[in-house]
């Protein structure tokens, strides 16, 4: 039986009454089963929840005791607000973030926290993740990224460079950068990782699987859509507009990736699954 080590990390969670207490239940879990334990683990419901999910938690509270942080909001901010009134919450300077309905690999914290040891200028690091959609062991997908800084660099110009339900950064570098803002809704973590790489923030990815990402069925048709593609032109505009692309990048990454969006659900679900 192998020893399990503990290292001063903060996890950081949003839930909001959406969340079916099965999946939350499981979620937690996966925190706890991981190899290196985290002594502050920070639970942000995102306004009043319903009964089930604030029995996972009341039981939670019990297993886990002062690790479990619960921050209540009064109401539904959305996820970029949750995150940042967690972030305050959070004790520690390295935040593991995740999602109240994906699967941490066991040994995804250990990894991440060696490497912030190994490099301790590093700021930001993620990793792959599979997909599914009932069962873990039945993985539907997936998604790699770039591992080196400058490949990130360069890959953050047209695509988001880090999978956010597995980063692990430094809570001084998303402060610095005015943590997660909502001024391009639904690319609230990739707007932040462009300001964090403008401020000369270091980031290296991991080229192992850390997370398990539930992907319900619906998900691809939330990527799409008019209102989906106006957004994510806008976005990408204002990185081209801030020097952090060229006009090239916005027309080969942004104008294709907006053609994607307007496609019928079925095909779009095709090619994020072969481009990813």
């Amino acid at each position: 039986m192998s020893v399990v080590e503990y290292r001063e990390y903060s996890v950081l969670m949003s839930v909001y009454h959406k969340e079916k207490p099965e999946y939350l239940k499981q979620a937690i879990e996966s925190i706890q089963a991981q190899t290196f334990q985290t002594n502050d683990f920070v639970l942000v419901c995102d306004g009043p929840l319903n009964d089930g999910l604030d029995a996972i938690i009341a039981k939670k509270q019990q297993e886990m005791g002062e690790t479990l942080n619960v921050v209540r909001l009064a109401k539904n901010g959305g996820l970029g607000n949750a995150l940042n009134e967690g972030i305050k919450h959070c004790k520690n300077e390295l935040v593991a973030r995740m999602d109240s309905d994906d699967i941490s690999a066991a040994d995804r914290c250990e990894k991440q926290v060696k490497l912030f040891k190994k490099n301790p200028e590093l700021d930001i690091t993620s990793g792959a993740l599979l997909e599914f959609v009932t069962s873990p062991d039945q993985i539907t997908g997936g998604r790699t990224i770039p591992c080196s800084n400058d490949e990130i660099i360069r890959y953050s110009r047209k695509r988001c460079p880090f999978n956010h339900p597995c980063v692990m950064f430094k809570k001084s570098a998303v402060e610095f950068a005015g943590g997660y803002q909502e001024k391009y809704h639904l690319f609230e973590d990739y707007y932040l990782w462009i300001r964090m790489l403008q401020n000369a923030c270091k980031a290296q990815n991991l080229p192992d699987v850390l997370l398990y990402m539930r992907t319900p069925t619906d998900m691809y048709l939330r990527r799409g859509g008019t209102a989906y593609a106006k957004v994510m032109l806008r976005f990408h505009w204002w990185v081209y507009k801030s020097g952090w692309a060229s006009l090239a990048d916005f027309c080969t990454g942004a104008v294709p990736h907006a053609l994607v969006c307007v496609m019928p659900n079925k095909l779009r679900k095709i090619i994020y699954q072969v481009i990813h």
